[in-house]
């Protein structure tokens, strides 16, 4: 319990570490996760509050890190006490350690809350019953505040809004907070918060929401937007006064308020004029903006260089499983067009998608792989993540597989699993769980490889003739580089492969899937 006679008081927000080496591992080690470093920004404005988050997959600066992964929270604890700690929810991957770190303070008294995307329905019980007092519904900024006020004041915690709790081992839920909808209101996220960081890519956002209602996501509702003001805001004071060059806007989807993003870009280009720095911005943005010339001309001016598209599968009855109404050749001719604009593009996609149990799928694994990479080369994509896809909490995907009995039990494949490089329920007939697995391995193997080393070597020594050229052919310089800026990643990315397959062979994740399919067939 908190002591309400203390002058001040400290919230420590814990970003959970990833289970295992992964795909992830090497960007989570250069930038953090947004959601923490805004509910944060907000407390910290609050009278009486010292606040931290704890990035335990980013502690390169001095971070106390134990030698089994994460943070030191016995030497954090002793060093700087905590009265509040909060527990990002955001990836379901990473909920097994958030327990594990919910219950060690839990054990020393201090309240602990959590909140994101992992908690709906049943998980909202499991949370209260693995060391979590209470459990955020929705977004945090404004429940927070109201719930700290209410906790110090020793007023009545269920006038909160937006909170689930154990009361009599029964879940209380209050009264349900609607979305925030006025983002002006919400101060600036302040990354100097985030202890032991070293950050070099600043997540931004303006546009929370998303209206493509996938199958497989839990982001779902009408998209809201702050002004493209405030989002340049974000940018400047982050230049100004970080240095940051690397920005990714986490948005799911860039250009949904079209005209006002085009405002965005524009104001950005100017600033960047103003203050003559060249800035370096990823987005995530959906394929069929790829026709819209004045948008894609706007981006390219802002120095958005990489956008990040979720093509999720060559193969039509896929798409239509995702509720994607798109056809595979028109996907290509669109990479096309971000390619030709020059654009960077970054491919995701979703390997071995269940599609309807009434028509399953009849495509082999092998064949499978050729389709993939067959699809990459033509359209022409820079780089690529390949995932299995997750039946995560709260999505309709996982509903579906529920009802025709398909996903393996929790206790079998964990929470820890459920991070895209494994897999976690009976894929369709022509394809073994096992097959699944290997599959992404040998696509992203394919694309990822150690020979790239030497292209990086070899196009250095076309570099002359290019600077030579330059003054003629401005383009000639941007192919250039994109070639080696690929081929260096490629290389980089056959590191980060050859790690992950290290760590899988280490584990005994196939042990543990077949007790899961034997349980799966008795049922």
């Amino acid at each position: 319990m908190i002591a309400l006679s203390k002058k001040r008081y400290r919230l420590r927000i814990v970003n959970p570490a990833y289970p295992a080496f992964n795909i992830y591992s090497h960007v989570a080690r250069l930038t953090t996760a947004l959601g923490p470093v805004s509910v944060a920004s907000v407390v910290n404005e609050m009278d009486g509050w010292d606040v931290e988050v704890i990035d335990e997959n980013n502690l390169r600066l001095y971070g106390p890190m134990m030698d089994t992964g994460g943070a030191d929270h016995e030497f954090l604890q002793h060093s700087r006490p905590a009265d509040i700690v909060g527990l990002y929810g955001g990836l379901t991957s990473t909920i097994p350690r958030l327990y594990e770190i919910a219950r060690f303070y839990k054990a020393k008294g201090v309240v602990t809350i959590t909140g994101g995307q992992h908690f709906f329905g049943d998980n909202i019980t499991e949370a209260l019953k693995s060391g979590i007092d209470y459990v955020v519904i929705g977004e945090g900024e404004e429940t927070i505040k109201e719930f700290i006020r209410t906790l110090i004041s020793g007023g009545d915690i269920n006038q909160v809004k937006g909170l689930a709790y154990l009361k009599d081992n029964s879940v209380i839920f209050t009264k349900e907070r609607p979305p925030i909808t006025d983002f002006d209101n919400i101060p600036l996220p302040d990354f100097s918060l985030v202890r032991y960081a070293k950050i070099k890519i600043y997540p931004v956002s303006r546009i929370r929401g998303c209206g493509m209602d996938c199958e497989f996501c839990t982001v779902k509702g009408k998209p809201r937007c702050s002004s493209p003001e405030r989002l340049l805001e974000k940018i400047q004071m982050l230049l100004e006064t970080r240095d940051a060059r690397f920005f990714f806007i986490v948005d799911d989807l860039f250009g949904q308020a079209r005209d006002e993003t085009i405002r965005f870009c524009n104001m950005l280009r100017d600033y960047q004029i103003r203050v003559g720095k060249r800035l370096d911005v990823t987005v995530q943005i959906r394929l069929d903006k790829a026709k819209d010339s004045e948008l894609l001309h706007a981006m390219r001016q802002a120095s958005i260089n990489t956008v990040a598209i979720g093509f999720e599968t060559p193969i039509e009855e896929e798409l239509k499983a995702m509720n994607k109404r798109i056809k595979p050749q028109d996907m290509i001719a669109l990479a096309r067009i971000y390619h030709r604009f020059g654009f960077l593009v970054h491919g995701m996609f979703i390997f071995g998608y269940p599609v309807d149990k009434q028509s399953p799928s009849k495509i082999s694994s092998k064949d499978r792989v050729k389709i993939y990479k067959k699809f990459i080369k033509k359209a022409k994509i820079d780089t690529i993540q390949v995932l299995l896809p997750v039946p995560l909490p709260g999505t309709q995907l996982r509903k579906r597989l529920q009802d025709q009995g398909r996903i393996y039990s929790i206790q079998d494949i964990g929470w820890e699993y459920y991070d895209g490089n494994f897999p976690t329920f009976e894929p369709d007939e022509s394809l073994t769980a096992q097959q699944l697995q290997l599959s992404i391995r040998k696509i992203m193997s394919k694309f990822y490889k150690f020979k790239y080393l030497f292209e990086v070597g070899f196009h250095l020594f076309s570099l002359p003739a290019v600077i030579f050229f330059l003054h003629n052919i401005r383009s000639g310089w941007r192919r250039w580089y994109r070639v080696w800026r690929n081929n260096l990643i490629r290389f980089g990315g056959w590191i980060i492969v050859k790690g992950w397959t290290a760590e899988f062979n280490k584990s005994d994740f196939f042990q543990k899937l077949k007790k899961a399919q034997d349980n799966i067939k008795k049922k």
